[in-house]
This record gives structure tokens, C-alpha cells and sequence, in this order.
């Protein structure tokens, strides 16, 4: 079995140092859209290094492109080929707000291994601490196609009940034909965001856009529109991939407020508001 659960569960944790500044911030905001109108002073925030604050869904490009999904594939125990992975959710939380330069210490480990019937799931988990303490924990659940069936734990369901009521608030965010190969700067070189060739092997018409991109994109919506732009309110972060995007496709985000959270639901417009990202939770101060 190309993954041995109780291998993989039982590794050591791998351990490392990341460091970024300002222009890799500079770099994912603009890689998840951020920039337009260029003069907005909404938009200088992210992009202007006298007034940068950072998105916290940066933690999952700081340092390391995506250490969840690719650093989970060289974990012992897992041994899968790569055009059969899919990044299937990803939940973040924020100790406190990520510094717009820094280095910090890493530990990443595999957390859980989950037997959907025919895939298997993976949470590798990340975490960050810096001089001064922990920064954040980012969990990346990791897909793989045609690996399960092995009589494991089947994990907790990720669904959640569906949102009552119209959203409060809805926006359409376009994104870019090279929004991939522009998101893919901040470190995640996975051919299948890029390559048509091997979009095609993995079962796709063509490349398609970083799920973490889009959860980049549909966080920076809810800050702007329901936190009054402050990135310093967002405790956690949650979704499931529930769909695929293809760049230059306009994302339909909407967004409903509870208690102390916000709920979240991503779909494609021209594909008749195809599914993108689901179970989406805010929660923030």
C-alpha cells in the first residue's frame, strides 16, 4: 500500500526555519488579486510597503510555497504519485498577527490519516513559533485519489449545515487568465496549475487555479467588506475544496454573519455557480 498509515502517524516531526519580508508579502497579496483599483488606499495596504498589513492566509505560502500538500507527500509512510493529489481543505488558526517580515521555527508532522473508501486523506500539520511564541497552526487535508479502501478510520465529516437566510453581503471577484502562474511565485510549482500537459494527465481540460490561492481570495473579501480591512480580527480560518477553478473564471462570494463568525460560500459563475469552496468558516474578534 503506497501509504502506510501507522508509518506515517508514527514519523518524528520534521523541523525547520522559514523567513520572509515584505516583498513576499507584497507578492501573494497581489498573487491572490489584490491591487485593483492600484490607487485604492483599501488596496495600498497590501501592496504598498509603507502601509502593509498582512493577510493571514498568508501562513500558508510564508517561507515555503505550500509545505502542507507538498512536504506531506515526502513524509515516510507516504509514497503516491502526484498527478492523483488533490487539496481537499484547509483550516488555519492565527495565534497572533503575522509580522510583515520575520523568521521563524517550523514543525511539521502527519496528524491524521483518514480511509475515505476509494482515497485516502492526510492532515499534515504545520506549525510556526518566532521569538516571541507561536504564530500560527495550518492543517492542510490532502486528497488522494484511488489510495483508500484499506479498513481505517474514516475520520469526522467535514460537511456543515447550510447557512440560513440570504447572505448579508455577495461580491464578484474576476480573476486573472495567469492568476495561476502569478499565485504560483509565492512557491507552489505543482505542474498542475501551470503544465496543460499535465492538467490533462490528472483529468482536467486545462490548468487550473490553486485552491489556496481562492481561499486567499474569498479571505480577503470577508476582511475587507465585513472587518472593516483589519486583518488583525481574523482568529481561524476553515474550508473544503469543494470544486475547481480555471483562471479567468469570476468567483461568486458570499458571505453571511453569525456570532463572532463568518460563513462563507465560493462558486464559479460561468459554470452555473459550480461549487468551489464550502463549509467556509471566519472566525474572528
Amino acid at each position: 500500500m503506497p501509504i502506510d498509515a501507522a508509518k506515517a502517524l508514527a514519523a518524528g516531526p520534521r523541523t525547520g526555519e522559514i523567513s520572509w519580508t515584505a516583498r513576499d508579502v507584497m507578492l501573494y497579496h497581489l498573487g491572490i488579486g489584490a491591487g485593483v483599483p492600484a490607487t485604492d488606499p483599501d488596496e495600498l495596504r497590501y501592496t504598498l510597503e509603507t502601509r502593509l498589513h498582512v493577510l493571514p492566509s498568508f501562513a500558508t505560502v510564508a517561507g515555503a510555497g505550500s509545505p502542507g500538500v507538498i512536504g506531506g507527500l515526502s513524509m515516510p509512510g507516504v509514497e503516491v504519485d502526484l498527478a492523483r493529489v488533490l487539496h481537499g481543505g484547509q483550516s488555519l488558526t492565527v495565534h497572533r498577527p503575522v509580522p510583515v517580515q520575520g523568521t521563524a521555527a517550523t514543525t511539521a508532522r502527519i496528524a491524521a490519516v483518514y480511509d475515505k473508501g476509494t482515497a485516502a486523506v492526510l492532515v499534515m500539520r504545520t506549525e510556526a513559533v518566532d521569538a516571541d511564541g507561536p504564530l500560527w497552526t495550518n492543517d492542510a487535508q490532502i486528497f488522494v485519489r484511488g489510495e483508500g479502501g484499506w479498513g481505517g478510520d474514516r475520520g469526522p465529516s467535514a460537511r456543515l449545515e447550510p447557512p440560513a437566510g440570504d447572505p448579508d453581503r455577495t461580491l464578484e471577484h474576476a480573476t486573472r487568465e495567469d492568476q495561476a502562474l502569478l499565485y504560483r511565485l509565492s512557491g507552489d510549482y505543482n505542474p498542475l496549475h501551470a503544465d496543460p500537459e499535465f492538467a490533462r494527465t490528472a483529468g482536467f481540460d486545462r490548468p487550473i487555479l490553486h485552491g489556496l490561492c481562492t481561499y486567499g481570495i474569498a479571505l480577503k473579501a470577508v476582511v475587507d467588506t465585513l472587518l472593516g480591512g483589519d486583518v488583525t480580527r481574523v482568529r481561524s480560518y476553515a474550508t473544503r475544496f469543494a470544486g475547481v477553478v480555471y483562471p479567468g473564471e469570476t468567483l461568486r462570494i458570499r458571505m453571511w454573519r453569525q456570532d463572532g463568525a463568518v460563513r462563507v460560500e465560493v462558486s464559479a459563475v460561468e459554470r452555473d455557480a459550480a461549487p468551489v469552496l464550502a463549509d467556509t468558516v471566519v472566525q474572528h474578534s
